[in-house]
Parts: C-alpha cells; sequence; structure tokens
C-alpha cells in the first residue's frame, strides 16, 4: 500500500507534498509522488527539475518515509493517469493540491481535480495553501 501524491512545483503542490509526507509517515507506508508532464510537450511548467526532485526524495528521507517519483507523461487527461497510477500502486489515499478560487471559480472547480475527486475509488485528501503563504 501506497499514497499517491499530485505534485507539481506550485505553493498547491508544495502543500499536497507537506500532506501526503505527513500522511505516509503516520501510516508508515510508502509514497509515489506523480509528477506527469503532458504528452509530447518540450516544455512543461508542472513538469520539477531534477534539483527539486532530489530536493523532495531529501524531505522525504529526512521525514522517514520511503518515496519514488513517477514521471509518466499523460495525454490531455491528467486525471486518467491518477486513476490508473493509484490502481498500479494500489494507492490507500490520494494527495492533491487545489487552488484558491473566486466564487464563480467555486462553482467550477478545476476539471482534473474534479474528476479524480469524483472518480477516484479510494480515499483522496484534497488540500489548500495554507493561508500564511
Amino acid at each position: 500500500m501506497t499514497i499517491l501524491v499530485g505534485y507539481v512545483p506550485t505553493p498547491e503542490g508544495e502543500a499536497a507534498l507537506t500532506a501526503g509526507l505527513e500522511e505516509a509517515r503516520l501510516r508508515s507506508t510508502g509514497l509515489v509522488i506523480l509528477n506527469s508532464p503532458r504528452q509530447g510537450a518540450t516544455v512543461d511548467a508542472a513538469l520539477a527539475t531534477d534539483e527539486e526532485i532530489e530536493e523532495i526524495l531529501d524531505r522525504a528521507r529526512t521525514a522517514g518515509v520511503e518515496a519514488t517519483v513517477r514521471r509518466s507523461e499523460h495525454g490531455a487527461d491528467l486525471a486518467e493517469e491518477f486513476l490508473r497510477l493509484a490502481e498500479e500502486t494500489e494507492a490507500s489515499l490520494v494527495v492533491i493540491g487545489l487552488r484558491r478560487r473566486s466564487q464563480v471559480g467555486k462553482f467550477i472547480m478545476g476539471s482534473h481535480a474534479q474528476r479524480i475527486l469524483l472518480q477516484m475509488d479510494r480515499p483522496v485528501l484534497a488540500v489548500k495553501v495554507s493561508e500564511k503563504h
């Protein structure tokens, strides 16, 4: 059993990673971190650099958590990649970060996050960035 975390190098990705590390430490389980670039993209702001990945793995080691990073490419459907990887890794929990939204934005949640929340067949922890940041 593992915990699956969606990570992008943003405050939302950091919030998801922090929550995922804490859950993995509390549950004494491994962590799979999905940093998935769009298929065929030569530049993708969602893709963490090698240095960022090494920092993430160092944070996990410091927390006493065994972690791996997966960079499987996704097409237009990131939610499908989450569903597939959750099944493959037998994830007991999926952690995603959410952006704060305006009143209108709250009505229309991000399509990937909404699909993950609605279609995932296991618990999903959706975290927001702390107001302190």
